[in-house]
């Protein structure tokens, strides 16, 4: 039971990038500010859009340095997408981290 509520909680979260086992994803939650999650393996981080910054969510230092690093190439990506979320529409991919 549980692995199906985690199940349904990804499905309803539409992949915007993935890169280095790293998979970006986004849910828009009225009450919260702009953001998204980051996963790697058993980890998951969410980070905030504006400002960038973590929080919450532990993952390892390389993964979280690369998640920031690709997040603030692509901030205004991923303002866009959360504002197409905002609109019921789906967001756009986002380039992985290069």
């Amino acid at each position: 039971m549980k692995g199906e509520k985690k199940y349904k909680r990804f499905s309803s979260m539409p992949v915007i990038s993935k890169f280095y086992g790293i998979v970006i994803r986004m849910l828009i939650v009225r009450p919260f500010v702009a953001h998204f999650h980051a996963f790697y393996e058993n980890c998951e981080l969410i980070v905030g859009i504006a400002p960038l910054r973590v929080i919450q969510g532990d993952a390892p230092r390389r993964v979280r340095a690369m998640v920031i690093e690709w997040a603030a190439q692509h901030q205004q990506e991923l303002q866009e997408a959360w504002n197409r979320l905002g609109r019921a529409q789906p967001p756009l991919p986002i380039q992985p981290l290069r």
